[in-house]
């Protein structure tokens, strides 16, 4: 019998399907239990997939508008995003990964009540976390950043933009955060329309507080940065809305719920391990970007503009993780171990294809993609050689990031973090010696980032297929 199109809403008032020992599950529960496997992956994914592309396009024209500004702003953002992405995989597929695993695996189990008690809970780590990042990078960034390369007129561009964004990191922790507690429920429509009704207003924000059009002053790379923050906030406080509706599977509420040590490590003896994988993958970057910055501000710029398409790769991705991280929850918390293995491998095997495709056109033709944010040739010479030599090898960090999201949802995170840590100390210690003791420059340093991929997705895809998901 055909599987029933998967809904994005759930009225309580539906009828509902008891599980023994447990309470009733909701009909989209039980869908994530019983449905065909790919089918289901894909209607989850897709809304998701329209998110990816509205905040690609967002990422993209962004970048695009810093670019107007010159060299040095296009060297200080390179500086700043790797700590802007570390912030939004921590919130988003990091610690988000956590709330929406723990959810799902609630609501797998018949605990609608604890669902709910989630929620708070995980508002309460993202305001902690929020600030954690504020503080962290108003005091550090300076000292991060000059380690990292940044001189002169990039170190100022980078300093200036970062300090606007990180001001206002709890809107990003906020939105990332509830978001994620409605894709563990299964509501994978309401954040992407949200993310696809706030990218307008981002998209004519930045410029216009850029370049001081019409009656908004000019601010230069600090607008972006506060268009940035206004579109994070205007989100967190749409999606904090909503969640108060009784329409929800779960809801956000303060009355009768206790704070309960219980909750706060459902949600981060996954979030915590997550939240370290994403370090681990943002620290490759910062330490890369450090090695990089010998090269000066030309190569900086190159390498900037190729590295933010593989930054691509980990929001493209989490389109399908998120649903992966879903699914594989839901069927882990419900005892269906088995079935929970064919969806992550399943969700694998899509993501490596769609990884690889865009890595190899990329190594094809990188100067349709260095084109979009500089006509610099130096710039675009320095980032397409390191595209010709990376690009085909996002297939398997494709691989390790959906394996990555599908350990989530089963709550074991040992092997991502092997996996992760396996990559950075690739990168780190292999880039710093073909540099600094074979003389090799920007070319042999982007081999080493290669193979720090392939064994990325090959170490993981080994260990969950060897086991790695039994107690």
């Amino acid at each position: 019998m055909a599987a029933p199109p998967l809904q994005t809403t759930v009225d309580i008032a539906a009828v509902r399907v008891a599980r023994p020992g447990g309470e009733e599950l909701s009909p989209r529960t039980r869908l994530l239990l019983e449905a065909a496997i790919p089918q289901t992956l894909l209607r989850l994914a897709a809304p998701n997939v329209i998110i990816i592309a509205a905040q690609a396009a967002m990422n993209v024209l962004e970048a695009v508008f810093v670019g107007w500004l010159g060299r040095d702003a296009l060297a200080g953002v390179a500086l700043v995003f790797p700590l802007i992405m570390l912030m939004q995989t921590m919130s988003a597929g990091g610690m988000g990964g956590g709330v929406a695993s723990a959810v799902a695996r609630a609501l797998g189990a018949g605990r609608r009540r604890d669902a709910d008690a989630l929620v708070l809970h995980a508002v309460l780590i993202a305001l902690v976390f929020g600030a954690a990042f504020t503080v962290g990078m108003l005091v550090g960034g300076p000292r991060l950043y000059r380690a990292m390369g940044g001189t002169e007129g990039a170190l100022a561009a980078a300093l200036m933009y970062s300090n606007v964004v990180f001001v206002g990191a709890i809107a990003v922790w906020l939105f990332n955060t509830l978001g994620s507690v409605l894709r563990g429920a299964g509501n994978m429509l309401l954040p992407a329309l949200v993310v696809v009704a706030g990218g307008p207003v981002l998209v004519a924000l930045s410029p216009a507080l850029i370049w001081g059009w019409g009656p908004f002053p000019r601010l230069d790379i600090a607008g972006a940065g506060v268009a940035f923050v206004t579109y994070y906030t205007l989100g967190s406080i749409v999606l904090a809305v909503a969640l108060r509706s009784r329409r929800n599977l779960v809801r956000l509420s303060l009355r009768g719920v206790r704070l309960r040590l219980a909750l706060f490590a459902e949600i981060l003896r996954v979030g915590l391990p997550g939240a370290l994988n994403t370090v681990q993958t943002n620290l490759t970057v910062v330490v890369l970007t450090g090695l990089v910055g010998g090269f000066g501000t030309v190569a900086l710029a190159g390498y900037g503009i190729g590295a933010r398409l593989e930054y691509l790769m980990i929001p493209l991705v989490f389109g399908l993780g998120s649903a992966l991280v879903t699914m594989v929850g839901t069927n882990m918390g419900a005892g269906h171990r088995a079935r929970a293995l064919r969806i992550a491998f399943v969700g694998g095997a899509m993501a490596f294809a769609l990884t690889e495709t865009i890595g190899i056109i990329a190594a094809l033709w990188p100067a349709a993609w260095m084109g979009l944010f500089t006509r610099d040739p130096d710039v675009v010479a320095a980032g397409s050689a390191y595209l010709r030599v990376v690009g085909p090898s996002y297939g398997f960090f494709g691989l390790g990031l959906a394996l990555y999201f599908a350990s989530q949802g089963a709550g074991r995170l040992l092997w991502p973090l092997v996996a992760g840590f396996t990559r950075l100390s690739v990168a780190a210690t292999a880039g710093w010696a073909v540099i600094h003791w074979l003389g090799g420059g920007l070319s042999a340093l982007s081999v080493v980032i290669a193979l720090a991929f392939v064994l990325f997705g090959v170490t993981l895809a080994s260990a969950v297929r060897g086991g790695a998901w039994r107690r």
